[in-house]
């Protein structure tokens, strides 16, 4: 032991007793002020978002009760105006999107149609050149074995 230093704190105590090692690694460790009003922080608000939490889960709960036989007594009347309400707000937002989709294939067209390249016309300039190609060779194929058709039918029924 003669060879290690050993300090004398203000408290009296040596440097390398277990309870300096301690004192000196929570110095070490110990959150600074912002953090310590960060963490008082979140305290708060949880707090205040769970107390909010329980008083709207209370005031739920206390409509319920009250609420619910009336709620019963009426239900009646508020399943076919809830059925009428769904239908007709399904039929404005379908009128609605048939709409836009209309407005939208309208402007394509116009936009395709006056010559300025909307998106996807290389397609449907294609798809059109392969149905003019498919067209023009069912048309050939028709005039090449049509006449053999006719003729072969002739060859089967001479007297026709």
């Amino acid at each position: 032991m003669a060879d290690r230093q050993q300090h004398v704190h203000a408290h009296g105590e040596r440097s390398d007793s277990p309870s300096a090692t301690l004192l000196r690694r929570v110095q070490t460790h110990a959150p600074n002020s912002t953090q310590v009003v960060g963490f008082l922080a979140l305290l708060v608000s949880g707090a205040v978002l769970l107390l909010l939490t329980g008083l709207m889960l209370t005031g739920a709960v206390v409509a319920l009760v009250f609420l619910g036989p009336i709620a019963l007594l009426t239900s009646p009347i508020w399943v076919p105006v809830a059925i009428a309400v769904t239908v007709l707000a399904a039929a404005a937002l379908s009128a609605c999107g048939f709409a836009v989709a209309a407005l939208a294939a309208g402007t394509w067209m116009y936009r395709y149609f006056t010559g300025r390249h909307p998106v996807g016309a290389d397609r449907v300039d294609y798809a059109r050149s392969r149905i003019a190609d498919t067209a023009s060779h069912v048309k050939d194929y028709a005039r090449e074995y049509g006449g053999y058709l006719h003729s072969g039918s002739k060859d089967a029924a001479p007297g026709a």
